[in-house]
């Protein structure tokens, strides 16, 4: 696999790079071609399904403004000093989405999404920091980052605005970033783009959940799964003199239920975290096919398509464990037989599958099956004929 690392390998990235410090990457995608033009994007940023916001500057006041947009939104603009973004375009341009594989020696439950932005001459969103990873991909046009190690929580950020731009900026470093070269930004480092001319910039995003985050998705769910009718019980309670007082003992034993109430096995937690971060983002939900098709139906749909495509709606993940693989899709947990093991890295290795891939392991018992519950589910589909 060519790594878009500028012939770093993986293993060298990963321990120098990733979550520490920056990296800009000359030439990183040689023979890249944007999949979009400043005019498609318009038009998806007018499409009611799709999130776009555009951000203006004019002399330091900032101003948002958010899709979907109407045509005039958009003619109406000044010539410069603004920058349209539009979120998740891998969801609606498969080239989008197949340029994450670019990046499959990362693992998938980290990927967010893949945005895109347009500015023209001195288009920027402001200097910010994010807490995610990210590798932004220049493609046409040219676009100056200044880079910044300063703090950047509550208080540093200019108040009032809808968006999190530092108030003080003090830039360290510079780099332009042409066609086809890539900066790599781990969370919380003070980023400044600003275009230098037309330009579009493709953000390939990594984002960590919270603590906070999980902690409460886990303790939601575990809670739900607890008897509502099992009490605290206290029979062993001793008469005292001050009745005000909750004593050590009854403290510890409060202690020990809560921690009992909210304990789960290694495996139940594993199980848990996999289908939690496979699960389809709050909000969005998984574009259902226009008929369910049996078995027979969904391989002779698959011998006319030629090809099959993973969903962008649908998240992949696999665990092993006991000796057991685990698949999960969409949060769906589905425990795949022995012989069907070799469907977790294959099913989510890749975004688009061939039908001269998929033809040997159709002879397997329950693959084909297990394709038709995923396309019947809505994680995977044929394009369009």
């Amino acid at each position: 696999m060519n790594l878009p690392l500028g012939g770093m390998s993986a293993e060298q990235f990963l321990t120098e790079y990733w979550q520490k410090k920056p990296l800009v990457i000359r030439n990183a995608l040689p023979d890249f071609a944007c999949p979009i033009t400043p005019e498609e994007m318009g038009g998806l940023a007018m499409e009611e399904e799709v999130e776009s916001r555009i951000i203006l500057e004019n002399s330091g006041d900032w101003l948002l403004k958010c899709g979907p947009f109407k045509e005039s939104d958009l003619t109406s603009l000044p010539d410069t000093h603004w920058t349209l973004l539009v979120q998740e375009a891998n969801k609606h341009i498969p080239e989008f989405a197949l340029l994450q594989e670019d990046f499959n020696f990362l693992p998938n439950w980290r990927l967010d999404d893949v945005m895109v932005s347009f500015a023209p001459e001195h288009g920027t969103v402001g200097p910010h920091a994010d807490n995610y990873d990210v590798f932004l991909i220049q493609g046409p046009g040219r676009r100056r980052w200044q880079l910044s190690y300063q703090e950047c929580g509550p208080d540093q950020l200019i108040p009032g605005l809808p968006v999190r731009i530092l108030a003080d900026f003090v830039p360290e470093e510079e780099y332009i970033l042409e066609e086809g070269d890539i900066l790599y930004l781990p969370p919380g480092v003070v980023h400044h783009g600003v275009s230098l001319e037309d330009a579009i910039t493709i953000s390939v995003g990594y984002r960590a959940p919270a603590i906070a985050e999980l902690a409460a998705a886990y303790c939601a769910e575990t809670v739900s799964l607890l008897d509502s009718e099992t009490f605290y019980a206290d029979a062993d309670i001793e008469a005292r003199q001050q009745p005000g007082l909750i004593t050590a003992k009854e403290l510890g034993k409060v202690r020990n239920e809560l921690r009992t109430a909210l304990s789960r096995s290694d495996e139940e937690l594993n199980r848990w975290f996999a289908s939690f971060t496979s699960d389809v983002k709050p909000g969005h939900y998984l574009p259902e096919p226009e008929e369910e098709l049996s078995t027979d139906e969904f391989l002779e749909r698959l011998n006319e398509a030629g090809e099959l495509w993973r969903s962008e709606y649908a998240r992949f993940a696999y665990i092993e464990q006991a000796g057991n693989t685990l698949l999960y899709v969409a949060g769906e947990e589905i425990p795949l037989a022995t012989d069907l093991a070799f469907a977790a890295p294959l099913l989510s290795g890749q975004r688009v599958f061939g039908i001269e891939t998929l033809l040997p392991h159709l002879q397997v018992p329950g693959f084909a099956d297990l394709l038709t519950g995923l396309y019947n589910l809505g994680a995977i589909y044929f394009p369009e004929l």
